[in-house]
């Protein structure tokens, strides 16, 4: 069967991905701790918001929203970079993922607030705890145990519209089997995006940025919206190495 397109546009996605025949990818609490560094790392260099996680033992949940048509890029330096780390750490080889990272295009608020909950209550339907924020890989444990939250998620939703007082009533709550069958025909289907579906008002393409202001200004504020230094020097035609120079020297 052939795989469905990715899709890479702009907005909120369901990231998911497992260790390669279901075997473990977090082995002891540094694993976590340094996957959620690398995310937030990636999150930084490809201006992506991280709105909620949920870290299993042999997989993870991500839930981001990006600013360009990045996603595939975003994941591919986490998956690669953990992928190294964790190989050297315990000294085995082979392929480490299951394989390509499975992602659904979120396209209106009952699927957004739908997934916020199955994340979340991931570790209670594995029976490994009884409610939200007994876990301590999710954003949800973050809220519920009053802990500083990392960095990537500053500017989550889910931190933003919750509290320590309110987050059981609004994501604690069981789903039901109607908001289960919602989510796997969302999953099943094929989704039609459209270009104004999620995508974020701000954006300039690099052509009017290059128009509106010299080359140095242009290349820096082109950073700023979350463009790679390849992406920008193949469109004015320079190195990479040039435009890492005119970066740091601002």
């Amino acid at each position: 069967m052939p795989r469905r397109p990715r899709i890479d546009l702009a907005g909120y996605h369901h990231i998911i991905n497992r260790g390669v025949n279901h075997s473990d990818i977090f082995i002891d609490d540094s694993d976590y701790e340094m996957f959620l560094k690398m995310v937030c790392k990636a999150c930084k260099s490809y201006q992506v918001i991280l709105h909620d996680y949920c870290l299993m033992s042999n997989h993870f949940h991500l839930l981001v929203e990006t600013k360009i048509d990045n996603l595939s890029l975003f994941m591919k330096h986490i998956n690669s970079n953990y992928a190294i780390y964790t190989n050297k750490k315990h000294n085995r080889s082979g392929h480490f993922w299951q394989g390509r990272f499975y992602s659904r295009y979120i396209t209106n608020d009952e699927y957004y607030y739908t997934l916020i909950r199955y994340i979340e209550q991931n570790p209670i339907e594995a029976k490994i705890v009884e409610k939200v924020g007994e876990y301590p890989y999710t954003l949800g444990a973050v809220i519920v145990n009053r802990q500083i939250p990392i960095s990537c998620t500053h500017h989550s939703k889910l931190l933003q519209e919750l509290d320590y007082e309110n987050i059981q009533d609004m994501i604690g709550v069981k789903l039901q089997k109607e908001e289960l069958k919602l989510l796997d025909e969302i999953q099943k289907q094929k989704v039609i995006i459209t270009e104004s579906v999620n995508r974020p008002a701000y954006q300039k393409t690099l052509k009017e940025h290059f128009e509106k202001e010299d080359r140095n200004n242009a290349i820096i504020s082109a950073i700023k919206d979350g463009y790679t230094q390849a992406k920008i020097a193949k469109f004015i035609g320079v190195s990479r190495s040039l435009v890492c120079k005119i970066l740091k020297g601002n």
